[in-house]
């Protein structure tokens, strides 16, 4: 977690500056926050409440395991026909992530969950879009050690967005790599 933190200062801020030309520490971009969402709306298809109740409470249980925080369950506003929603029904469950809590789930992130999780050969650099945000997605929540495969019930997958305060895709690329996330190397 502490390691985390250091390297930004220790090595990203005079790699950054250097890099980019620029003047002071306070204008090399940082992590601002890392939101969490997983989209529960195929699970609860044809559900009763009270399994759609106990498919949440599963969701929101391992959720808060893997990211430290209480998730907030988030319903849908209005309805829509042509995808089978109606209002107030359960849409996702999402967890906004700052300050230790964040660097503790990157470091987690980085170290342990992407490279256990299958078929993984690094990210792709079109997951950065042109704001510098970086969005990637876990199909299973085994990939993080908090979660023992055998006391899972219902495997789900998660969208992580890693929000930048660049809004400089160059940048904000630059700032994951040195970072630590593993992106593909590209191949001339």
């Amino acid at each position: 977690m502490i390691f985390l933190k250091e390297k930004y200062e220790k090595e990203v801020i005079p790699a950054m500056m250097k890099e980019f030309n620029l003047k002071s520490k306070m204008a090399v971009p940082r992590i601002e926050k890392v939101v969490i969402n997983v989209g529960i709306g195929k699970m609860v298809t044809g559900q009763t409440s009270g399994e759609v109740k106990k498919i949440v409470a599963t969701i929101s249980k391992d959720l808060s395991e893997i990211a430290g925080q209480k998730p907030i369950v988030t319903k849908a506003r209005k309805s829509i026909a042509g995808f089978k929603v109606r209002a107030g029904m359960f849409s996702g469950v999402a967890v906004v992530l700052r300050k230790k809590r964040m660097i503790d789930f990157l470091d987690r992130l980085i170290n342990v969950a992407l490279p256990r999780s299958r078929d993984f050969s690094g990210l792709k650099t079109e997951s950065v879009d042109n704001e510098g945000n970086l969005t990637i997605a876990i199909k299973e929540q085994i990939s993080f050690p908090e979660i023992l495969p055998e006391n899972v019930k219902k495997s789900f997958g998660l969208g992580i967005t890693v929000v930048t305060t660049t809004h400089d895709r160059e940048k904000g690329l630059a700032l994951l790599k040195l970072i630590g996330f593993p992106f593909k190397k590209i191949k001339k």
